[in-house]
C-alpha cells in the first residue's frame, strides 16, 4: 500500500511504516540492530518543514498543518509494541583516521520504510534520545545543528549533489548541555539506505564473514542488482561503490562544499552525502579551507578530500576483503584478491579526475573539451586562491564575460582584489578559449548559470537563521529554504542572499559539537 497522507490523517501513520519487508533492513537479524523506543521531549513544536521532501514519501505539503504532525516527528506518539518499535543500528569506523572501534546509531533511530511509487525510504529521527550505542551520550541534537543539517540536506539537493533528505526539524525547550545550555530538535531524515562503510567494518572486526556477506547481498539486492550479473558480485559492489563516491567527491569539490568529519563511519554506501555535522561552502578560495574547527591537524581540508575519501574505501576494501577473497577463488582459483581489489580501487582517481574536469569545463561554459582546459582550470584555482576569491560568485559572474570586448569583465574582476594583473592575464587566455570554443555568448552564459548557484549555504545565512530560531522566530529558516530549493535562479527579492559574506563571518566557527 502506498504511502499517502492526502486527507493529512496521522493517526494510523505507524500502520504506513513497513518494518518487515522481506529484503528490509530488518530483516538481517538482531546482530545488525537494537529496537530502542523513543524518548519523548517535552512541548514540541515545528522549526522547518521540506515539502519537496515530503513529497518522496507521497505526502503534500498539507501533513504539515496537521496538529499530530508534530508530535509524531517528535517521537511522542509512536508506539512501543515491539513490531513497531524503531531501531538502531550498529557499525564501527575510523575516526581521524583512528580506528574507533564499535560505534552504532548514538541518536538516530529508524522508524522503517516507506514504500512509495517504485521506491522505498527508510525515514529517521536524529536526536531521538539515548540507544545502547550513545557511548554515554544523552541521544539529543541541538537546534542548530539541526537547522543546518535540515537547510544543508535539502540544499544539496537542489544543486543536484546526491544527499539524505530532511522532511522536517521539531524542536523543544528540552535543556541540552554542549559548550553550555541549549534546546533539543530532532531532525526526520530520509535515504534510500543509511548503510555506511562502517557498518562492514563493524563485522570484519568481529570477524564475522558470514554477516558481512549477508549485508552486502542486502545492499547489492536492494541498491545495485546490476552486480548480481556478475561471477564477483562482492567485487562489483566495491567497483560500484568507488565510482559512487568519486562522483560524489568530485561534485563537492565542483561547489566548494567541505564535509568536516569524513569518516569511515559517515561515507555513505550508496554515494549519498550524509551526517551533516560541521561542513562548509567555502567563501574566498582556499585549497587548506577546514570547515571544522575541531580538525587541527586539517585532515578533512577541502583540497584532501579525494585523498581522504580513496582511504575511506580501502577500509571498506578491507572489510569487504573476506567475502571478496571466497568469490575470487571461486572463479579464478585465485588464492590472493588484493590484485583485482586494487585495480577495482584504481579506478578512483581517473574517475574522480574525469568527473571533476567535466564539471570544472560546465562552470566554465565549455561544452568540448580540449587540451589544456586542466591546466585553465588549475591556473584559476591558483589565482583565486591567491586572492581569496569568493568562489561561488566567481563562477556565476564568470558567464557575463563575453568573446570579443570587456564589458562584461568588471563584475568578475571585483572580486579579485589582491593580484588583479593575474587574473586578467588568466582572463586574456579565458577569452581566447572561449573565441576557440565559437559557443553563442548568451547561450553559453544560460548553460554557466544553470550549472553555477547563485545561492548556497553560507555559514552566516545560516547563523543568522539559527539565531532567531533560538527566539522561536522560525520565519528566516522558511525563507532560506525556500530560496535554497532555487539555487540557480536570479530571484531579485532575494537579492541579500548572493552577496559577498559580511566581515564578520570570518569568525564564524563550526565544530563536532553538536
Amino acid at each position: 500500500m502506498p504511502f499517502s497522507l492526502d486527507t493529512v490523517d496521522i493517526s494510523n501513520l505507524a500502520d504506513r511504516f513497513k518494518q518487515s519487508l522481506p529484503d528490509s533492513f530488518l530483516s538481517l537479524g538482531p546482530d545488525f540492530y537494537t529496537k530502542v523506543p523513543v524518548t519523548p521531549v517535552p512541548n514540541p513544536y515545528l522549526v522547518g518543514f521540506s515539502a519537496d521532501a515530503a513529497a518522496l514519501l507521497g505526502c503534500t505539503a498539507q501533513i504539515a498543518h496537521d496538529p499530530a504532525f508534530v508530535a509524531w516527528f517528535a517521537g511522542n506518539s509512536l508506539s512501543t509494541a515491539s513490531e513497531k518499535m524503531p531501531f538502531a543500528t550498529v557499525y564501527a569506523g575510523h575516526q581521524f583516521g583512528v580506528w574507533a572501534g564499535q560505534l552504532g546509531d548514538g541518536r538516530a533511530l529508524t522508524l522503517g520504510e516507506i514504500e512509495y511509487g517504485q521506491s522505498h525510504y527508510e525515514v529517521q529521527l536524529k536526536g531521538a534520545g539515548p540507544t545502547p550505542y550513545s557511548r554515554m551520550g544523552d541521544g539529543r541534537a541541538v537546534l542548530r545543528s539541526s537547522i543546518r543539517e535540515f537547510l544543508c540536506s535539502e540544499a544539496m539537493h537542489a544543486l543536484g549533489v546526491p544527499t539524505t533528505r530532511a522532511l522536517c526539524v521539531i524542536g523543544s525547550d528540552l535543556p541540552v548541555h554542549r559548550e553550555g545550555v541549549e534546546t533539543a530538535a530532532i531532525t526526520t531524515r530520509i535515504a534510500a539506505s543509511f548503510v555506511r562503510f562502517g557498518h562492514f567494518e563493524h563485522f570484519y572486526a568481529r570477524n564475522r564473514p558470514d554477516l558481512i556477506a549477508l549485508l552486502a547481498k542486502h545492499i547489492i539486492t536492494r541498491h545495485y542488482p546490476d552486480c548480481d550479473n556478475t561471477d564477483k558480485p562482492y567485487l562489483a559492489l566495491l567497483k560500484a561503490v568507488t565510482r559512487r563516491t568519486a562522483d560524489l567527491i568530485a561534485h563537492w569539490q565542483a561547489i566548494g562544499f567541505c564535509h568536516g568529519v569524513m569518516n569511515t563511519d559517515n561515507m555513505s554506501i550508496l554515494g549519498l552525502t550524509i551526517d551533516y555535522g560541521p561542513y562548509g561552502f567555502i567563501d574566498g578560495f582556499n585549497f587548506d579551507y577546514i570547515c571544522n574547527h575541531s580538525d587541527t591537524t586539517g585532515r578533512y581540508a577541502y583540497q584532501k578530500q579525494p585523498e581522504i575519501a580513496y582511504w575511506n574505501l580501502f577500509c571498506l576494501a578491507q572489510a569487504l576483503l573476506p567475502i571478496i577473497s571466497i568469490e575470487v577463488q571461486s572463479a579464478s582459483g585465485k588464492q590472493d584478491a588484493f590484485e583485482e581489489i586494487r585495480t577495482v580501487l584504481g579506478e578512483f582517481k581517473p574517475r574522480f579526475m574525469q568527473a571533476l574536469q567535466t564539471r570544472m569545463c560546465a562552470k566554465l561554459g565549455l561544452a568540448h573539451q580540449h587540451d589544456g582546459d586542466a591546466a585553465l582550470i588549475d591556473q584559476l584555482l591558483k589565482v583565486m586562491h591567491q586572492n581569496r576569491a569568493d568562489f561561488t560568485l566567481t563562477f556565476r559572474r564568470l558567464a557575463q564575460v563575453c568573446q570579443h570586448d570587456t564589458l562584461g569583465d568588471a563584475s568578475v574582476s571585483s572580486l579579485f582584489t589582491t593580484d588583479c594583473t593575474a587574473f586578467h592575464a588568466w582572463l586574456h587566455t579565458y577569452r581566447a578559449r572561449l573565441v576557440y570554443e565559437g559557443r553563442d555568448d548568451s547561450q553559453r552564459a544560460s548553460a554557466m548559470n544553470c550549472v553555477n548557484p547563485q545561492y548556497i549555504l553560507r555559514n552566516h545565512l545560516v547563523e543568522q537563521a539559527i539565531e532567531l530560531a533560538q527566539e522561536k522566530d522560525f520565519s528566516e529558516v522558511e525563507r532560506l529554504l525556500n530560496v535554497l530549493r532555487r539555487p540557480f535562479n536570479a530571484l531579485p527579492e532575494y537579492e541579500v542572499y548572493a552577496q559577498l559574506p559580511p566581515a564578520w563571518a570570518s569568525s564564524l566557527q563550526v565544530s563536532c559539537s553538536s
